[in-house]
Order: structure tokens, then C-alpha cells, then sequence
């Protein structure tokens, strides 16, 4: 697997489309968008589009293209846009088959851009034989860690020549590092007591997050407050176990419009998913110096080091969760400034950006 050191010549610019699945400002959504800022600052000009709007949610200010992804209008417009473009990104879900159809016969490259565990989504035979044929439509797939990329040439044949490494990133600029003052203003915004140890939960309020392991595991440690930022299905649920086994210790703030109070109100932030990329929220809690416990799924290891920069966790076992949280707590100072420096040397966006625009330059045709 290639893994994109080498910088491109400045000042040739290549045009590059970014396609995000909907307006929703989520993980690889909010990625993209970054993405296409850095490296229109590394003269390659940049364009995001998503396939169609969010169901709900904050959305990101990008152009929709059309009401369903797969929907005739949708791909005759990406068609219309990607017939200007050098290279197309396709940023994961349901932009794979929609490049493939959208692009069918055409010599543009694409690249697909893989943001979860290969291995925990690949399905059944038929599933994985469709997406086997989709990928053989792409010039590249990028990954998030090496075992990703194992999985991408063992299930899906993709020759390791076309796999390239390059890590989820966050622009450092837009997770702050809090001082008293800005945790005290955060949690006052947010509705949570000052002196409290708070566990913050962020993002999708979805069945695979297991946020009612979270509540369960705050639940158990007396005196800890849990700060749910983001919205979704599992809310009302979530909602009704909270306040059963933890009243008054739970606070549900719904999506908000970035992660910086979520995060100058924590001591720690827990992510309980049982499948995982690598996840934003993670990158995005290091740079603030903000220690994690995390479950040990997908890429999660490479951002969450257990013992140095956080605390990893098995899927699904309650008691060292409630533990993990514990062991933060108590040493939290500690793991924030090593995740902070981790995350500033591996998953910043500037470095990640320039593999990115490297990557682009090789795959852009000449002239």
C-alpha cells in the first residue's frame, strides 16, 4: 500500500470534486469540506457537492444536487460536474455506487475515500461481489489505517498498488485548547454544574453508537455528570434510560454546530460504538487535550493509545467501561496533553492535506 509522502510542485492547480452523501454536517462530510479548504490553499481548487439533503440535523453550506442519491437528476448533474473536474473524490457510503453510475464511461479518476471498518460492513456475498465491481471502476481507494487496507484487498481484490493510507484529520485551529475561563463559559451555556466531573458523548445518537452504554457506565460513578451532544433515532429511548438510572446526570444538548463547547465542558469524552473508522470526534478531543475512553474497534487504536493517550475498552463490557471512565477521571491532565500531541503529529490536517494533494497530482491527467 502506497502511503503518499512525497509533496506536489506548487501552482499546479488540479481541479478536484469532492462527493459528500448528504448536507448533514457529520464525519466525513465535515472532512470533506476541510479537506477541500486545505488544499485549495495547496493551489489545488476544490469543490464540494452533496448527493442530496439531510433528513435533519445542522447542515454544512455546500451544494445539494439533488433530492435522493441514486435518483436520475442527482447523477446526471454529478455527471455535468465531474466532466470539469481532474479527479473526483468519492467520500464514503452511498457516493461509491453513485460515481460508479453517475461517471459510468467516463475517464475521469476517481477516488474512493473508505470511512469505516472494512471488515464490519462488508456484508454477504452478493453485497460484498457489488462492491467488489463498483471499486474496480475506481483509480484509487484510500483508507484510514493499515488494516483497513488489508481488508479492502482481501474482500474486494483491490490491488495494494491502489490502496494509499492516509488518516482521518482536523484542522487544529478548530479545537482550541480550553482554559478555565472557556470551560466555565461552555458548560454554563450548556445547562451543566461547574465543579462536576463531566463525560462528554458526541455525535450520531444512533443504534451502533451504544450510547446507553455510556449512561450506564456514568450511571454507576457517583457524582459524574454525561454531556450527549448530537441527535438521532435513539434520543427518546436514550432519554427515558437516563433518567431511570441516572437522573439529573444526563444532559442532552441535541446536534450542535461544532464540537468546541462539547468539548471545553469535558474532562473526558467516551465513544462506545461497536463499529468504528477512525473517528473524528477522537482526532477532534485530542487536539483540545481532552483525554478519551474508547471501545477497541476499527481504527480507534491508532488515535486512542490505552495508557498513554486515553483508555481503550472491549465492545460491550460494561464493568471495564465504568472502569475506563474511572481510570481518566483520575488521570486526565495527564492523557489530554499526550493525545494532544499525538493528534497534533499524526491527524492534524495540514500534513494529511499534503498526501492528499499528492495523491491528487499523480492521479490528474497531464496537460
Amino acid at each position: 500500500m502506497a502511503t503518499d509522502q512525497r509533496r506536489p510542485a506548487r501552482g499546479d492547480r488540479r481541479r478536484v470534486l469532492h462527493v459528500i452523501t448528504s448536507d448533514q454536517r457529520r464525519g466525513a462530510e465535515t472532512f470533506a469540506v476541510d479537506l477541500a479548504a486545505a488544499l485549495a490553499a495547496r493551489d489545488v481548487a476544490s469543490e464540494v457537492v452533496a448527493l442530496a439533503p439531510a433528513a435533519s440535523g445542522s447542515r454544512l453550506g455546500v451544494p445539494v444536487l439533488g433530492d435522493a442519491a441514486l435518483a436520475p437528476v442527482t447523477l446526471r448533474a454529478l455527471r455535468r460536474l465531474a466532466a470539469g473536474a481532474r479527479v473526483v473524490v468519492a467520500h464514503g457510503s452511498r457516493t461509491l455506487p453513485a460515481c460508479a453510475l453517475g461517471l459510468a464511461g467516463r475517464r475521469t479518476p476517481v477516488v474512493y475515500r473508505s470511512i469505516g471498518d472494512p471488515a464490519a460492513w462488508a456484508g454477504g456475498g452478493l453485497r460484498r461481489a457489488r462492491t467488489r465491481l463498483l471499486l474496480r471502476r475506481t483509480a484509487a481507494v484510500t483508507v484510514l489505517w493499515p488494516g483497513a487496507g488489508d481488508a479492502v484487498h482481501a474482500l474486494y481484490a483491490v490491488p495494494p498498488d491502489r490502496i494509499h493510507v492516509i488518516p482521518n484529520a482536523v484542522p487544529a485551529a478548530r479545537c482550541p485548547v480550553p482554559d478555565a475561563g472557556a470551560r466555565r463559559d461552555a458548560r454554563a451555556r450548556l445547562g451543566l454544574p461547574g465543579d462536576a466531573p463531566v463525560v462528554a458523548a458526541i455525535g450520531a445518537l444512533a443504534a451502533e453508537k451504544r450510547v446507553g452504554a455510556a449512561i450506564g457506565a456514568v450511571a454507576a460513578l457517583e457524582g459524574v455528570h454525561l454531556l450527549v451532544a448530537g441527535d438521532g433515532p435513539e434520543r427518546a429511548p436514550l432519554e427515558q434510560r437516563a433518567a431511570a438510572v441516572a437522573p439529573g446526570r444526563v444532559h442532552f444538548a441535541g446536534s450542535l454546530p461544532g464540537p468546541t463547547d462539547a468539548l471545553a465542558a469535558a474532562d473526558v469524552v467516551v465513544l462506545t460504538s461497536r463499529t468504528e473508522g477512525m473517528p473524528g470526534v477522537l482526532v477532534e478531543a485530542g487536539l483540545s487535550g481532552v483525554a478519551a475512553v474508547a471501545t477497541d474497534v476499527g481504527g480507534v487504536a491508532t488515535v486512542v493509545r490505552d495508557g498513554e493517550t486515553g483508555v481503550l475498552v472491549p465492545p460491550g463490557d460494561a464493568a471495564a467501561l465504568t472502569g475506563g471512565l474511572r481510570r481518566a477521571l483520575a488521570d486526565r491532565e495527564r492523557l489530554g496533553a499526550a493525545a494532544r500531541r499525538h493528534c497534533m503529529a499524526h491527524f492534524e490536517m495540514g500534513p494529511v492535506a499534503d498526501r492528499w494533494a499528492t495523491l491528487v497530482d499523480n492521479l490528474a491527467p497531464q496537460g
